[in-house]
């Protein structure tokens, strides 16, 4: 199984923090890079020095967060991974795919540094030696792949990721896309699917006034600007505050990289990608009602993993099998679109896990780690620790002074949560010193216990002014034009996933969902 993700964290004006297992293998000659660190964070508030737990306490806290209970949401569960793709996409690195060896220093600040601009869909574009292989012979379309038929199900193109490259079967299963991060389960995959039909299709429907020479360039931004309307008025809202993420991208950002120029290369602040973002890790399911075939919660986690390419082996064949194929209308609610005919009965349909400070029992023992590594609490708690992240209460205090008015929990608050984890089997010694020092992660998990199961006040802020930064430093950027509506949606100002999910498979039931009912 791989382990995918940057476990490498240089922190600006501190160096190199430390690196853990799962860390990406260097894409560059030694000496390329030797010039920008793979990936540059920055510190958005103070350091956490001194402030960090033991190692007994997180591992108290990471067993009561994975001891099971979790409660569900309205969240439709696609928007797990969506959240997961966006992720790959502010955090994907350029350099894996285009640049060679001799690069210089400002191109290699640009091509790792946080954006969202979908190079983890494009690569370079189809004119870079290096990711043309992800494009069809008219290096305007990208490429799709085609599922193995299985139990009377034909093979179906157009419904798997590209494979093939190699000779070997191994070989063979592996995506031919930029991030293969994409391919580390089934759900996530099938997502960054639904984005290369979304460009296809937006490619075949441009008007045939647009020159041949521009068509490329005219798709791409539009399909970066609705991904991006998409991810700030439909994504966002659902899981931060709304009131914080509209008074972000009006008003503009208060705690991170403030007044920078738009154009400059934005960082990524570490409390966002070590604690506030990893909100999505509460969101998941321990089953999933898949397909007609895999229904009622036949799709498991660790199937999921299992049929993919990255962390599995895609159930021992070379292709995903045609049973596999995600029902789009299980993952997202098409009733919003005014699509009744796609709606599933309430017992398919899937709903993520509320946002707090409960994680499904399958993440207390992640497969291919040693036992005293494989909860993911534990390791998401231990990374904090590793990089001396600021505790909740010194985020509080920090964005208070910059104006900002997040209420801080009370330790009764923080201690006793809302139907979340339950703090009991901690010595007194160890609540007190939680409650002196919360890690931002469990803070801002416990600030969204309090909030419907929607991050608020430290949580919100983080996440909203992350995203409105990597938005405004990208190439694309909906941010620094602030005139741009959406065509492809029922109206100029609304653009949801689910259009764009309709978009993609041409609004029809036999795409969203091949498998029927």
């Amino acid at each position: 199984m791989e382990h995918h993700g940057s476990e490498t964290y240089y922190v600006i004006g501190e160096g190199l923090l430390g690196e853990s297992v799962g860390g990406r293998e260097p894409t560059l000659g030694r000496t390329a890079e030797a010039l920008v660190a793979p990936f540059r964070f920055s510190r958005m508030g103070p350091s956490g020095f001194q402030r960090q737990l033991g190692d007994a306490n997180r591992l108290k806290i990471a067993q009561a967060m994975t001891a099971g209970g979790s409660a569900g949401s309205q969240i439709p569960a696609g928007f797990t991974y969506l959240g997961q793709f966006a992720d790959h996409d502010l955090t994907f690195d350029k350099t894996s795919v285009t640049l060679g060896t001799n690069v210089s220093p400002a191109d290699l600040l640009q091509a790792r540094s946080p954006s969202l601009d979908l190079d983890s869909l494009y690569g370079a574009g189809p004119t870079d030696p290096e990711s043309a292989k992800f494009y069809r012979a008219d290096g305007l379309h990208l490429k799709v792949g085609q599922t193995l038929a299985a139990e009377g199900i034909a093979a179906k193109l157009g419904f798997d990721l590209p494979r093939g490259a190699g000779t070997t079967v191994a070989a063979k299963r592996k995506a031919i896309i930029p991030d293969p991060r994409n391919d580390e389960n089934l759900a996530v995959a099938q997502t960054h699917l639904a984005m290369i039909r979304f460009h296809n299709r937006v490619l075949d429907t441009l008007p045939a006034s647009v020159p041949a020479a521009a068509r490329f360039d005219t798709a791409r931004e539009l399909v970066t600007k609705h991904y991006q309307w998409m991810l700030r008025t439909d994504f966002l809202p659902r899981i931060c505050a709304p009131g914080i993420v509209n008074d972000v991208f009006n008003n503009g950002r208060k705690a991170f990289e403030v007044g920078a120029t738009p154009t400059d290369v934005p960082t990524m602040p570490i409390e966002f990608s070590v604690a506030a973002y990893r909100l999505g890790h509460s969101m998941i399911r321990r089953q999933y009602n898949w397909n007609r075939i895999f229904d009622f919660g036949g799709g498991s986690l660790d199937l999921l993993f299992t049929f993919s390419g990255g962390s599995g082996d895609l159930g021992g064949g070379p292709r995903l099998p045609s049973t596999w194929i995600a029902d789009f209308r299980r993952l997202y609610d098409f009733t919003e679109a005014g699509r009744a005919d796609l709606a599933v009965p309430a017992a398919q349909f899937n709903r993520a896990m509320r946002i707090d400070t409960m994680l499904v029992t399958p993440l207390q023992f992640l497969p291919g780690f040693p036992a005293d590594e494989a909860n993911l609490a534990f390791r998401n708690l231990t990374r904090a620790k590793m990089v001396r992240l600021a505790t909740g209460q010194q985020m509080v205090a920090f964005m208070k002074n910059k104006g900002l008015a997040p209420t801080k929990l009370t330790n009764v608050q923080v201690r006793d949560g809302k139907n979340g984890a339950q703090l009991d089997g901690l010595t007194t010694a160890q609540r007190d010193a939680l409650l002196k020092n919360t890690p931002l992660w469990f803070y801002i998990l416990r600030e969204a216990e309090f909030n419907a199961g929607k991050l608020k006040g430290v949580g919100a802020r983080i996440v909203a002014e992350t995203f409105h930064r990597a938005m405004e430093g990208s190439q694309v950027s909906i941010v620094r034009d602030p005139t741009w509506h959406p065509t492809l949606g029922p109206n100029n100002t609304t653009f949801r996933m689910v259009d764009l999910l309709l978009f993609a498979f041409e609004g029809k039931k036999t795409l969203l969902n091949p498998l029927g009912n």
